[in-house]
C-alpha cells in the first residue's frame, strides 16, 4: 500500500472511531426530559434515541464492535503510515539504515496514536458532553444502519454479555427514577450557573421539605393562639377582636384544650351590623366544627387534609390529646415561599455577621441548618426547634448564658420567658470542634 493511501486510510479510520465515540457518549448523556420536550414539540429522531435509552443492549454491542475493528485495523496501518515520509528525515542522522527504519516505525506510530487519542477520542467526546441531545439526534440514524451490517455479531456478542451480567447479579438497565435528592441536585446546580435566582432556588428547597417537615414546623404555638371562651360575654368577644384581628378564633370550653370549634370574624361582625347580640353559646351555626390533626402530620399531608376538608386551618393535638398550636394554608405557603409571601414582623434567623447568627428558639432546625451551612446535628430525630436542640444537649430546661458547642459553633441562650427559648446566639467557632461539649450557667 502506497503512502497516500496508508493516509486515506487513517483518517477514514480516524472519522469511523470518532463517530463511534460521539455516538456513544452522546446517547449516554443524553437527557430523557428533555428528549421528551423534543419528542412533543414534532423532532421525531427523539424517540428513536429513548428507544435505544430503553434498549441499550445492541446498539452499545454494535459500537464497541465498530470501536474495536477499528482500533484493530490502526494498529496494521498505523505503524507504517507515515514512516516513508519519516525514512528521508532521518536517513540525515547518523544513524544505520535498521536504526532508521525502527526509528520511523516507531515515530509513524505515536504520530498515529496521537492523532487517534485527540481526534478519535478526546475532541468528540467533549463535542458530545457539549449538546448531547442534539448530537445523538444526528448520529441514531447511521448508528441503526450500522447495527443492520453487523447483527449477527451484535447477536452474538449481546447474549454473552447478558448471561455475565445474570451471573454476577448485575442490573443490565440504568435507574430512570427521579428522586427528590436529584431535583435538588439540578437546581442547586442551576441556581450556581444562574439559571436560577437564589429565591427560586430556596422555594424549590421548600417544595421538597414538605414531604418530611412537620407540622409543628410552621404552626403557631399554643401560647400565641387567641382564642375565645364558649361563655365569654359580648363585650370580653368585642375587646378580643379589637386587640387581636384575626380572620377566625378558636372556641373553647374551660380552657384552651377543649376546642368545641371556631368562630368567623365575617358572622361576628354581621350580628353587630344586624345590632343582634353576640353569644357563643346557643347560637345555632355560629361556631364551626374545626379540623383537628396529629403534630406527627407533614406539611404535605395537612394541605392534603385542607383540600379534603375545604378548610384552610387546623388545630394541632399532640398523643395525649392537647393543644400544641393551629396551623394555616398560609403557614404552609409561607414555609413555601418565604420572604417572597411578604413581610414578616420580625425574621427568625437574623445573621450579625460573617460568624455569628442571632435566632428565634423557634425557629425550625431544617432552617437553622441551611443557615448554618451544616448537614446535620447530634441527636437531630428527638427534636424540631433550635429550642429543642438546646435543650436535648443540655438534658435539663435552659437557663440564660448556657452555652452548647458543636459541629463548629456556639449556641448561646440570650433570653428564656417562662422556660421559653427566646433567643440564641450562634457563633462560628474556629477550628471546627467535632465533638459537642457543654457550659452551664452557675
Amino acid at each position: 500500500m502506497d503512502t497516500l493511501s496508508s493516509l486515506l486510510l487513517i483518517a477514514a479510520l480516524i472519522s469511523a472511531s470518532a463517530f463511534f465515540a460521539i455516538a456513544e457518549l452522546s446517547v449516554a448523556a443524553s437527557r430523557r426530559l428533555r428528549l421528551r420536550q423534543m419528542l412533543e414539540q414534532g423532532e421525531a429522531r427523539a424517540a428513536k434515541v429513548l428507544a435505544v435509552q430503553d434498549e441499550p443492549g445492541d446498539f452499545f454491542t454494535a459500537i464497541q464492535i465498530g470501536v474495536n475493528t477499528v482500533a484493530i485495523l490502526g494498529g496494521v496501518v498505523g505503524e507504517g503510515a507515515f514512516a516513508p515520509l519519516l525514512q528521508p528525515l532521518l536517513a540525515a542522522l547518523p544513524l544505520s539504515e535498521s536504526q532508521a527504519n525502527t526509528a520511523a516505525a516507531v515515530v509513524s506510530f505515536v504520530i498515529v496514536t496521537s492523532l487517534f487519542i485527540l481526534l478519535a477520542d478526546l475532541f468528540p467526546k467533549r463535542l458530545g458532553m457539549s449538546a448531547p441531545e442534539q448530537v445523538a439526534l444526528r448520529v441514531v440514524g447511521p448508528m441503526h444502519l450500522f447495527q443492520r451490517v453487523v447483527r449477527p455479531m451484535v447477536w452474538l456478542f449481546k447474549g454473552m454479555s447478558e448471561g455475565l451480567f445474570r451471573l454476577l447479579g448485575l442490573p443490565d438497565r440504568r435507574d430512570e427514577g427521579v428522586t427528590s435528592d436529584d431535583i435538588l441536585a439540578m437546581a442547586a446546580a442551576g441556581a450556581e450557573a444562574g439559571v436560577l435566582a437564589a429565591q427560586e432556588h430556596q422555594v424549590i428547597e421548600n417544595v421538597i421539605e414538605l414531604d418530611t417537615r412537620l407540622v409543628t414546623s410552621s404552626m403557631t404555638a399554643r401560647d400565641s393562639i387567641v382564642h375565645l371562651m364558649l361563655d365569654d360575654s359580648e363585650a370580653l368577644i368585642r375587646a378580643r377582636i379589637d386587640q387581636y384581628p384575626h380572620s377566625t378564633y378558636l372556641v373553647c370550653d374551660g380552657d384552651i384544650d377543649h376546642v368545641v370549634g371556631y368562630v368567623d370574624s365575617k358572622d361576628l361582625l354581621s350580628l353587630a351590623f344586624k345590632g343582634l347580640p353576640i353569644s357563643l353559646r346557643g347560637n345555632d351555626g355560629l361556631v364551626k366544627k374545626v379540623l383537628t390533626v396529629p403534630d406527627r402530620l407533614t406539611l404535605s399531608e395537612v394541605l392534603m387534609q385542607f383540600r379534603q376538608a375545604y378548610v384552610d386551618f387546623a388545630v394541632i393535638i399532640n398523643e395525649y390529646s392537647l393543644v400544641v398550636g393551629i396551623i394555616t394554608i398560609n403557614d404552609v405557603m409561607s414555609t413555601v415561599m418565604g420572604g417572597l409571601v411578604g413581610p414578616q414582623d420580625e425574621e427568625q434567623i437574623v445573621q450579625r455577621d460573617a460568624n455569628s447568627w442571632l435566632i428565634d428558639g423557634v425557629t425550625p432546625i431544617e432552617d437553622v441548618l441551611r443557615a448554618l451551612d451544616l448537614d446535620s446535628l447530634p441527636s437531630q430525630e428527638e427534636y424540631e426547634t433550635l429550642a429543642g436542640f438546646i435543650m436535648v444537649m443540655l438534658r435539663r430546661v435552659p437557663r440564660r448564658t448556657d452555652k452548647v458547642v458543636c459541629e463548629g459553633y456556639q449556641f448561646e441562650v440570650l433570653d428564656v420567658d417562662s422556660y421559653r427559648i427566646d433567643q440564641v446566639m450562634v457563633s462560628r467557632i474556629e477550628p471546627v470542634v467535632s465533638t459537642t461539649s457543654l457550659d452551664t450557667a452557675a
